[in-house]
């Protein structure tokens, strides 16, 4: 089963300060066909204009990831990390037993864009912790780089749930593929570009939740950025 989600589709929120596009329901916008999928939980597109950003507010048992497309991410928790989260890195926060945190744009002129990830943990109650890597344009590039993944495999971020999140920027004649499992789901992400997925035309913004797929082929890329889950079902 191959359902395309186009970006048109998501619930949208503008606050002023911020613009967000939700492919699952969130916050004010709900929709009981779009709660998640598998343990994906939420993926917000947001931008946040210059000198504003989101209060500190609390978290638990949940997997948050951010995923910076432009400009840069200030982040502040209650575990005493204070960060900057620029293009090219993915920061890793398990919420777990409770966890503090604010996020904000300090540039001047410059919107931040960024993608926030929820995914549920298959373990409640730890201690919340913290973690941020770089993943450089060459890792990328032409393939599908494992960024987070259960203890960190293959050098990405290590989350606390049944997941897998990869991160791939293709262009023309590249393509890349990945073996499923036809038991769990999948989830295609386009960030920036066209591609296809599996015969499946995306553009910027545009999803596929995929179920029962043996395999997933992107291809036919015009300055396609793209992330790429593997959910328990």
């Amino acid at each position: 089963m191959i359902y395309l989600r186009t970006s048109s589709d998501r619930g949208y929120a503008d606050h002023g300060w911020l613009k967000s596009f939700h492919s699952f329901s969130f916050a004010g916008y709900y929709d009981p066909q779009f709660m998640g999928w598998g343990n994906l939980r939420v993926v917000n597109e947001d931008r946040i204009a210059p000198g504003t950003g989101f209060g500190t507010h609390g978290h638990r048992d949940m997997e948050i990831i951010s995923y910076v497309l432009s400009g840069n991410l200030a982040h502040k928790d209650s575990m005493g990390n204070v960060k900057g989260i620029p293009p090219g890195d993915v920061q890793r926060m398990s919420a777990g037993t409770g966890v503090q945190h604010s996020e904000f744009n300090h540039a001047p002129n410059e919107t931040t864009h960024f993608l926030q990830i929820w995914i549920e943990p298959n373990v409640r109650g730890i201690a919340p912790s913290y973690e941020q890597k770089t993943f450089s344009a060459a890792e990328k590039d032409g393939v599908l780089r494992l960024v987070a993944a259960p203890g960190g495999a293959q050098g990405a971020v290590q989350i606390h749930a049944d997941a897998r999140m990869y991160a791939g920027c293709l262009d023309g004649a590249q393509s890349a593929t990945l073996e499923l499992d036809p038991a769990r789901k999948a989830y295609v992400q386009v960030l920036r570009g066209n591609l296809s997925a599996n015969g499946q035309a995306l553009k910027q913004g545009d999803a596929l939740l995929m179920q029962g797929e043996n395999r997933l082929l992107v291809d036919q890329a015009q300055a396609a950025e793209v992330l790429v889950f593997d959910l328990a079902a």
